[in-house]
C-alpha cells in the first residue's frame, strides 16, 4: 500500500471522553468546533487544525493517525526533547531505552521519561518536533511548523505500519479559540528539506557570526577565579590567535540562583573583569541558569514564593547536580516578582556589567508544572520571548531548551549533551539516560542534528579538547572531538588551560580557522556510529571520515577501502 499523507485519522481527548473527526471538515460538537486548513503543493502538504470552544473543556490529547509502510533497510531520526538528550537515527529492529527507574528522582525531568503515555519497546519510536524516515539519501520528512502553542510528538509503530502526530495539550483548560496543529510533509535530499522547512516557519539564516572562543567549564567548572579567567585570556594575546569570546561559566557566583552575589576569587567584579577581557579584544560572555537556583540559595531560604510548586505543595525538585550537590528547584516564570527580578538581573549583566555573550542554561526547566490554562510549550515560548525582550542588543547562548522552542529564538543553541572527560561513563550509559554527559553521546547528536546549523541557529556542538591532562580521551578521540566540531558547529570553544599549550598544540588550534570555513553538503552514517561528512573548503571537495567506534572501520574511499583505527577521524579530499 503506498503511503498517503492526506487521509489521516483524526481524535480528540477531552472532558474524560475521545471523539473522532473528517479530516479536513469543519466539526462542531456541543462543546467546541474545529476547523481544518489544508495546503497541497509539488513540494509539501501542509495541515492546520483549530480548536473554538463554545464552553470551558479540558483537553487531554489530540492526535492525527497516518498509514506508514515503513521497509527494513529505512532509518528514522528521532529528536530528543532538549538541547542535551541524544539524537540519532534508528533502525527499525531497535528501541528508545527508558532511564532506569532507580534514578527517575534525579534526572526524571530534563526529558520526556515522566511522560507515561509515550509507547515504548521494540520498533515503537518517539521524536520531539520533527522526524524523518531516511532511504539512502531520499528524506521522508515530518515536522510541526510552530511550538508556541504546544509541543508536538511523532510517533513511528513500525509494526503496525502507523505514524501519529500528537499534540502535548494534556489537561489543558480551554476556553479561547486555540490553533494548535501546524505540519507540514516534506520529501527530498535532506539539505534541501530542512531549508524548506525553515523558510516554511518564517525563520531567516542567522544573522550571527560564526565564533571560536574559550570557556571556563570543562576543565576547571566552579572552581574558577579573576586570575585563571585573565592567565587564559592573556595567553591567546600572547599568542596572537585571533578568538572571538572569553566565556566565563559557571562558578562565579557563590550559588545557583544568587547571580549577583559574587565570589570572593572575583575581588574586582564582574564589570571590571568583563572590561579586562574587551580591552584585550575580546567579546565577555557570562553563563546564567534563570529559571533555577539551588537549596543554598537566598531565593530557596527568603523567597519561597518564587517558586514552583509540586502536587504537595513543596517547592518543585527539576533535578540534581552532584557538582552542585544539591537539588535544584524552578522560579515561577509568571509571577510578577520574579519577572521583576530577572529584569533588573539582565539589567545589570548587560548595561551595568557590560557582557556581550549571554549562555542561558537549563531553560527547560521553566516548562515542567505549567498552569492549567496553558501548556509546556506556551510556557515555553513565552519564557523564551521574555528573555529574547530582556537581550536583544545582545548575543545570546541557548542550552538545556527543548529545541522546537529555540528555532529563531537564539543566536546560537547547544545542540548536544555535555561531553564528558571520558568516551562514555559507563555507569551513566547504564542509567539509559538521554540527557546523561557523554563524549560520545554528544557527537551522535551533533552529527544527527547537523541541519539545524545556520538554519534554526548558530550550532553549539560543545567543546573540544587539545590539552594532554584531566581527561581520559585518547589522541584519536580528541581529534574526532575537533574534528566534528569545526565542520558541524559554528560556535567552537575550548576550556583547556591554554597558558601551558605547546607549540604543537597551538598550531592544531589554529586549524580550526581553515578548517571553520567550510559548507557541509551531507552526513551519512554508513554503518553505526561510522560516519562521512561530504563538505567544501576552498572551493576543494572533501570527505571526514569518522569512526566513533571502538573497533577498527573499513570506509570505501575511491574505489579502495580505508581502514580507521577505533575511535580515528581522517581528512580526505575528494578528487
Amino acid at each position: 500500500m503506498q503511503n498517503d499523507y492526506t487521509k489521516p485519522s483524526v481524535s480528540i481527548a477531552y472532558n474524560e471522553k475521545t471523539i473522532n473527526l473528517p479530516f479536513g471538515k469543519i466539526s462542531s460538537f456541543e462543546e467546541f468546533y474545529v476547523d481544518f486548513g489544508i495546503e497541497k503543493t509539488a513540494h509539501f502538504f501542509r495541515i492546520k487544525l483549530t480548536i473554538h470552544p463554545k464552553e470551558r473543556i479540558i483537553l487531554q490529547d489530540l492526535e492525527l493517525k497516518f498509514h506508514r509502510n515503513y521497509l527494513l533497510h529505512e532509518r528514522i531520526f528521532c529528536n530528543g526533547f532538549q538541547s542535551w538528550s541524544e539524537s540519532k537515527e534508528f533502525g527499525l529492529d531497535e528501541n528508545i531505552f527508558k532511564i532506569k527507574s532507580f534514578f527517575t528522582s534525579k534526572f526524571n525531568l530534563q526529558g520526556d521519561n515522566q511522560i507515561g503515555h509515550i509507547p515504548r519497546g521494540k520498533g515503537l519510536f518517539h521524536s520531539w518536533t520533527y522526524s524523518y524516515i531516511r532511504s539512502n539519501e531520499d528524506f521522508d520528512f515530518v515536522g510541526s511548523l510552530s511550538e508556541n502553542n504546544a509541543f508536538t510528538i511523532i510517533q513511528h509503530d513500525t509494526k503496525s505500519n502507523n505514524l501519529s502526530i500528537r499534540k502535548e495539550c494534556h489537561g489543558l483548560q480551554l476556553n479561547h479559540s486555540f490553533p494548535i496543529l501546524d505540519i507540514v510533509f516534506l520529501k527530498g535530499k535532506g539539505s534541501s528539506i530542512f531549508e524548506q522547512y525553515f523558510k516554511l516557519m518564517n525563520i531567516e539564516k542567522p544573522s550571527a557570526p560564526p565564533l571560536t572562543g574559550w570557556t571556563s567549564w570543562y576543565n576547571y567548572y566552579t572552581n574558577i577565579s579573576e586570575e585563571i579567567i585573565l592567565k587564559n585570556t592573556n595567553a591567546f594575546v600572547e599568542k596572537g590567535i585571533p578568538i572571538d569570546v572569553i566565556q566565563i561559566d559557571d562558578g562565579y557566583q557563590k550559588h545557583v540562583g544568587d547571580w549577583l552575589n559574587i565570589k570572593p576569587s572575583f575581588p574586582n567584579g564582574m564589570r571590571k573583569l568583563a572590561m579586562s577581557i574587551k580591552k584585550r579584544g575580546f567579546k565577555a560572555g557570562i553563563w546564567i541558569a534563570p529559571f533555577i537556583c539551588e537549596e543554598q540559595s537566598e531565593i530557596f531560604k527568603n523567597k519561597r514564593h518564587w517558586l514552583v510548586k509540586d502536587r504537595q505543595g513543596n517547592p518543585l525538585r527539576a533535578g540534581f547536580n552532584s557538582i552542585w550537590k544539591s537539588w535544584f528547584y524552578v522560579l515561577d516564570f509568571y509571577h510578577p516578582e520574579v519577572q521583576k527580578h530577572l529584569a533588573s538581573l539582565f539589567f545589570v549583566i548587560t548595561e551595568k556589567w557590560k557582557y556581550d555573550l549571554i549562555k542561558l542554561d537549563f531553560l527547560y526547566a521553566v516548562c515542567i508544572n505549567p498552569p492549567p490554562n496553558k501548556t509546556r510549550g506556551q510556557v515555553m515560548s513565552e519564557a523564551l520571548s521574555f528573555l529574547q525582550n530582556l537581550l536583544k542588543n545582545q548575543l545570546t547562548l541557548g542550552c538545556g531548551v527543548p529545541l522546537g522552542s529555540a528555532f529563531g529564538k537564539f543566536d546560537y543553541c547547544r545542540v548536544g549533551p555535555d561531553i564528558h572527560l571520558k568516551w562514555e561513563d559507563k555507569k551513566l550509559s547504564l542509567l539509559r539516560h538521554r540527557e546523561r554527559t557523554s563524549t560520545i553521546a554528544s557527537l551522535r547528536t551533533v552529527l544527527n542534528r547537523w541541519q539545524l546549523n545556520n538554519n534554526a541557529f548558530q550550532s553549539d556542538p560543545d567543546v573540544f579538547i587539545l590539552r594532554d591532562t584531566n581527561h581520559r580521551l585518547n589522541f584519536n578521540q580528541r581529534t574526532t572531538l575537533l574534528t566534528i566540531n569545526i565542520l558541524l558547529g559554528n560556535l567552537l570553544f575550548t576550556s583547556d588551560p591554554v597558558e601551558n599549550y605547546s607549540d604543537e598544540q597551538w598550531a592544531e588550534f589554529k586549524s580550526i580557522f581553515k578548517w571553520q570555513k567550510s559548507e557541509v553538503s551531507h552526513v551519512e552514517e554508513v554503518e553505526k556510529d561510522r560516519f562521512v561528512i561530504h563538505f567544501e573548503n576552498d572551493n576543494l571537495n572533501f570527505l571526514a571520515f569518522c569512526n566513533l567506534g571502538n573497533k577498527k572501520a573499513i570506509f570505501p574511499f575511491n574505489k579502495i577501502e580505508l581502514e580507521l583505527e577505533p575511535f580515528e577521524s581522517l581528512i580526505l579530499e575528494n578528487k
